[in-house]
């Protein structure tokens, strides 16, 4: 039956069944349970229908939040579909990974004393039934193009762009490194929050809508850049940012300290069941080690919860500032606790202690001390507050910096911004090759993926009105 809408004065916050902590370590499946009809329709009955949506404010993607929340709660839910996608690429993704506590439902107008709209959990819904029910259709161009697309990297970023420029009828092909389509999403973000079967459903999607893939692209290599140039009317760099950020201090050479994403990587390619060396002699693999990991950013918190799925010994996460003041997801931080990780707040590593291998992190006490230039506190070592903390693993989860993309493609005309990304037009996503354009990570740095989601949308449309102008202009002449 239809709910009426504002019932968040007397229905109750209520998220989809979270499985318990000792089941949910023994697997890399989804915490979350989905809701079924009548929960979703219930908690979207809770919105407000505010006048001024908050909730779409916060969203990168501008999401009509507020409308598909009605629909569902009117059991509309194919037109909820179609309004979910109109404005998001891939919203069961970002149903599952998106840190709503800090954009869309940390934004909600409802008062705290009665808690947000659980709006990620009905996103998900949302679109997973529009694949039950065959809602969700592959791409169908109104007008084929004659002029096509390549795009670099198969990320949030890249995919988005292809899905829209093939909307557009160009003939877009996908370049990847990878043997898989989704870069982080397939790779990078640990099953527990994202099943796997997620993205590779949206891979088979694209492909029946005509978007062409090349895996294992040597870009720069076999496939050279400026062969991509020339066979293409456009080229769309959206590869991401995957340099680990170092760390110093004695001992950070010592083998047993690996970078995240190696760890994660190589974690998601042993559950899609690839055969990984690093991970069967043990190298990367934190089964019965104890294991610290250092850093406070969503990627941290996908370390220590693969981790504790992997068998660890014991787990600690190390981070020099307070819990308010964490990048990541306060949610996840929260998981990450009940599933038995150690937060060891307020503290940063000065030396890694061991001779052949790491053995542990001597690490100091902080202290908050004023704002700085940007806003944040200082943070700033108490004297003789050292402490040791045993590891056999250490995992650096400091955040990544863009590799050197012009080495990379062997394409050194491509400028840089004094960050290491590539510089384009803020506009018009264009760099300083004519007709190459690039978008999300590699552009602003590492963020979020419903950010690369959003820019790799705003890219397709400063190609497209790219390509006319050209056509325009030629056919003038």
């Amino acid at each position: 039956m239809a709910q009426r809408m504002l019932q968040f004065t007397h229905l109750p916050q209520q998220t989809p069944h979270k499985r318990e902590a000792e089941e949910r370590r023994a697997d890399f499946g989804e915490i979350y349970a989905r809701f079924d009809q009548t929960g979703a329709e219930a908690q979207a009955s809770r919105c407000s229908q505010c006048g001024i949506p908050f909730c779409s404010i916060h969203c990168p993607l501008s999401n009509n939040i507020p409308d598909w929340l009605k629909l569902t709660a009117e059991g509309r839910l194919e037109e909820a579909y179609e309004v979910s996608s109109a404005t998001n690429t891939f919203p069961e993704i970002c149903g599952r990974i998106c840190p709503q506590d800090r954009l869309c439902e940390g934004n909600c107008v409802i008062e705290k004393g009665f808690e947000s709209v659980t709006i990620g959990a009905v996103e998900r819904y949302i679109t997973d039934t529009a694949f039950e029910k065959g809602w969700v259709k592959p791409i169908r161009a109104l007008v084929e193009q004659a002029q096509s697309v390549g795009i670099i990297g198969a990320g949030p970023a890249g995919l988005a762009a292809a899905e829209a420029l093939r909307r557009q009828g160009y003939k877009v092909t996908v370049y990847d490194r990878h043997d898989r389509v989704g870069g982080l999403l397939i790779y990078g973000i640990p099953g527990f929050k994202l099943e796997k079967d997620i993205v590779l459903r949206r891979w088979k999607w694209l492909e029946e809508g005509g978007v062409e893939f090349v895996l294992n692209a040597d870009i720069g290599g076999k496939i050279s850049f400026a062969s991509l140039r020339e066979k293409h009317d456009a080229v769309l760099v959206a590869t991401g940012v995957y340099k680990a950020r170092e760390i110093s201090g004695p001992g950070a050479g010592l083998p047993g300290i690996v970078p995240a994403l190696d760890y994660l990587i190589t974690s998601n390619r042993q559950t899609l069941g690839d055969s990984v060396p690093d991970f069967d002699s043990g190298k990367l693999n934190a089964a019965g080690k104890n294991v610290v990991v250092i850093g406070g950013g969503d990627t941290a918190m996908d370390c220590v919860r693969t981790a504790v799925r992997q068998g660890a010994k014991s787990v600690t996460c190390l981070y020099r500032r307070d819990r308010q003041n964490m990048p990541g997801s306060l949610r996840e931080v929260k998981n990450a606790e009940d599933e038995g990780v150690v937060f060891t707040w307020l503290a940063a590593p000065e030396a890694f202690l061991g001779d052949t291998t790491v053995t542990g992190v001597r690490a100091t006490r902080m202290h908050l001390g004023l704002p700085d230039a940007s806003g944040r506190q200082s943070v700033d070592p108490i004297a003789g507050s050292s402490f040791t903390v045993e590891a056999d693993l250490v995992i650096k989860a400091l955040g990544f910096d863009p590799e050197d993309m012009p080495g990379a493609f062997n394409e050194p005309a491509l400028k840089l911004t004094g960050w290491g990304t590539l510089k384009v037009n803020a506009k018009t996503f264009m760099s300083n090759l004519p007709g190459v354009f690039a978008a999300g990570d590699i552009v602003r740095g590492a963020s979020l993926v419903v950010w690369a989601i959003r820019d790799g949308r705003d890219a397709a449309t400063a190609i497209h009105d790219f390509i006319q102008a050209q056509s325009l202009a030629q056919a003038a002449e």
